[in-house]
């Protein structure tokens, strides 16, 4: 026998997807550390949007009833506006014959929902270490990953040890890029994204809302306890004209726009305003040999479509299955094993990553946004129909019908 592990799984990241793994891990008798730089509650920052299919794996987390009682805002579907000024309104409640396991969705802050879903983790049996920074993945003389350096709260450094390291740390990923795992990529818009929450905002409804412009778009959602979180999203070539004026910059965005202006007059921004990105980042594949990527640090596109925390939450749930085989197994079957870990990704994601890249080339060139947005005020089944998919419970495929695209982005420009 070797000499004993730290742990059989050390899960790089506490939050939505790190906690999903650990819990199916734990319930799988894996012995999981997960290990976060931050200690919780913490903030992140984020659209703070979860689909109704979310819903399903929290309530099989057995974490919905705390969230339910943490006063989460109900969704009832997106709003999207043009930037010739059409609304489109989709709901998930419809008549399409698609049902989601919730007829709404959740949206709520990081602050509370991160803290309940690591504690369910914990609860499955996980054990949680915060205020641990990676400072790299370790390998051994095969090449093989065999844990993590960290510093802990003193600023003592220490080696762990594992069978598996789960990169499940976000969009800059340590362990993806120890690996070699991530890349941005170059054929698809890059984007920065401006997040502030607000109280007292005018006409917030129980739709989320996206309001797309030539030079990006704005989102607003109600997250519940008066809270309203508001984003914008530019390309990334104005990253230094935003420099650190990032609150101006926000409210000057809001300030240019008369559907917007009204809305928050009176209104009090309540937080500071943070940047991330950029966008546009992905891995292939999400594995090397004993470790594996879930969540952003694996796959983030643009957060238009509101994906993120759907796939974090299903990629933690499609990913312990693998691993646990793959604990199980011989070592020699572990790029059999992964490889399906891959597949599957590919499977449960892929048409939601080709619908998101079509999005976001059709927000890039306002001509097929502005068509799209026609055709959906037109026809609410259609535009239900979408917005189901961006809710997860009906496939992408669906949307990806060329019939369907030709009458999004091309039709409504032969009618005029």
């Amino acid at each position: 026998m070797g000499p004993a592990l730290d742990a059989e799984v050390i899960v790089v990241g506490g939050g939505p997807a790190g906690a999903s793994t650990a819990h199916a891990l734990a319930r799988e008798g894996v012995d999981v550390l997960v290990l976060d730089r931050a200690k919780f509650p913490r903030d992140k920052i984020c659209a703070e949007y979860l689909s109704p299919q979310a819903s399903r794996i929290l309530a099989d987390m057995n974490v919905l009833d705390e969230i339910e009682r943490s006063h989460p805002a109900h969704l009832a579907g997106m709003r999207i506006r043009s930037p010739d000024g059409h609304y489109a309104d989709g709901e998930f409640a419809s008549t399409h014959g698609f049902r989601p396991f919730r007829e709404y969705g959740l949206a709520i802050r990081r602050t509370i929902l991160d803290e309940i879903v690591l504690r369910g983790a914990r609860t499955a049996g996980a054990r949680v270490e915060e205020l641990v920074r990676i400072i790299d993945v370790n390998k051994d003389r095969t090449g093989r990953v065999s844990g993590v350096s960290v510093t802990g709260p003193d600023g003592a450094a220490r080696t762990l040890t594992s069978r598996y390291v789960i990169g499940a740390d976000g969009l800059r990923s340590v362990v993806g890029k120890r690996l070699g795992l991530t890349y941005t990529s170059r054929f698809f818009p890059k984007r920065l994204a401006l997040v502030a929450h607000y109280r007292n905002v005018r006409d917030v409804g129980a739709l989320g809302e996206m309001h797309v412009d030539h030079d990006g778009y704005f989102g607003i959602v109600d997250v519940g306890l008066g809270l309203m979180n508001v984003a914008v999203v530019v390309p990334i070539s104005r990253a230094q004209e935003i420099g650190e004026g990032r609150a101006e910059f926000l409210e000057q965005w809001i300030a240019d726009r008369p559907h917007l202006a009204g809305r928050f007059v009176g209104a009090e921004r309540v937080t500071d305003v943070r940047a991330t990105g950029p966008f546009a980042t992905a891995s292939r594949p999400a594995w090397a040999p004993g470790a594996a990527l879930v969540g952003d640090a694996a796959d983030f596109f643009d957060p238009f479509t509101g994906e993120g925390m759907y796939a974090a939450l299903r990629g933690g749930e499609l990913l312990a299955p693998f691993i646990a085989e793959a604990l199980r197994g011989a070592q020699s079957n572990e790029k059999r094993v992964l490889a399906g870990y891959e597949a599957k990704r590919r499977s449960e994601f892929g048409g939601k990553w080709k619908l998101e890249r079509i999005v976001g080339m059709a927000i890039a060139y306002p001509y097929f946004l502005n068509n799209a947005a026609k055709a959906l005020s037109r026809n609410k089944d259609l535009a239900d129909l979408l917005v189901g998919v961006a809710g997860d419970f009906i496939p992408a495929k669906v949307a990806l019908d060329p019939r369907i695209l030709f009458n999004l982005f091309i039709s409504p420009a032969l009618r005029n």
